[in-house]
């Protein structure tokens, strides 16, 4: 127990230390888990910001799945440490929806004064993502019929919301993208069993409101 706590503790570090935590990350992931992910396209080798896809102007270089598509993802291990093996720096994509978590993202400046009034208002978290521009928040699996009564609901939605949904996906730390490395914002506890997340109602609602009453207009990224 305490070689595997060790472990976990390693990976829910806020700083990537190599090849080794990225095979152990998505072993963790999918195996103990049950988040279904697949390795991501890498970022162009002699250019960061750019995709090694074949669409020169991606705007997410690195963070998106290509070969194999998103469908492929798994929960397999073997599966999941043949594709590290082989593809030891590739990014590692969750696929949303289903058993494994949804997400929402917005701009990282109005990200970090969202969730500093969510916690004054004693809205639990689960674990957030952050990239250098955007920071995704877990939530609970929602479908296109619950999110869009959700927003319809809403007197106003900022447009740099972003919705990782069914049939979506999200690049999840230690990866590192054309934009830098990914890092837990808040981090998964260590040692724990599957993260808990909350549900999307009480995240939107609660980001909506602090996005208005805190006068922030997020730009579209």
């Amino acid at each position: 127990m305490r070689e595997i706590l060790g472990r976990r503790r390693r990976l829910l570090s806020q700083r990537g230390d190599g090849r080794a935590e990225l095979i152990s990350a998505a072993l963790t992931f999918a195996a103990e888990w049950q988040w279904p992910v697949l390795p991501g396209v890498p970022a162009d080798p002699e250019g960061r910001s750019r995709c090694a896809c074949p669409d020169p102007e991606c705007t997410i270089p690195g963070a998106h799945p290509f070969d194999p598509a998103v469908l492929a993802a798994t929960t397999d291990a073997r599966m999941v440490r043949w594709w590290w093996t082989n593809r030891p720096t590739a990014p590692i994509i969750l696929a949303t929806g289903g058993r494994a978590p949804c997400a929402v993202s917005l701009p990282a400046d109005a990200a970090a004064q969202a969730l500093a009034a969510l916690d004054l208002a004693g809205i639990r978290l689960g674990p957030v993502v952050a990239t250098p521009s955007r920071w995704a928040i877990l939530v609970k699996p929602y479908s296109m019929e619950q999110l869009g009564e959700l927003l319809y609901a809403q007197d106003w939605v900022p447009h740099s919301l972003r919705f990782h949904g069914e049939g979506g996906y999200l690049a999840l730390p230690p990866s590192e993208t054309g934009e830098g490395e990914l890092r837990w914002e808040r981090a998964p506890l260590p040692g724990s069993a599957t993260p808990w997340v909350p549900d999307v109602e009480a995240v939107v609602d609660a980001v909506v409101e602090a996005l208005t009453r805190t006068g922030v207009s997020a730009p579209d990224l």
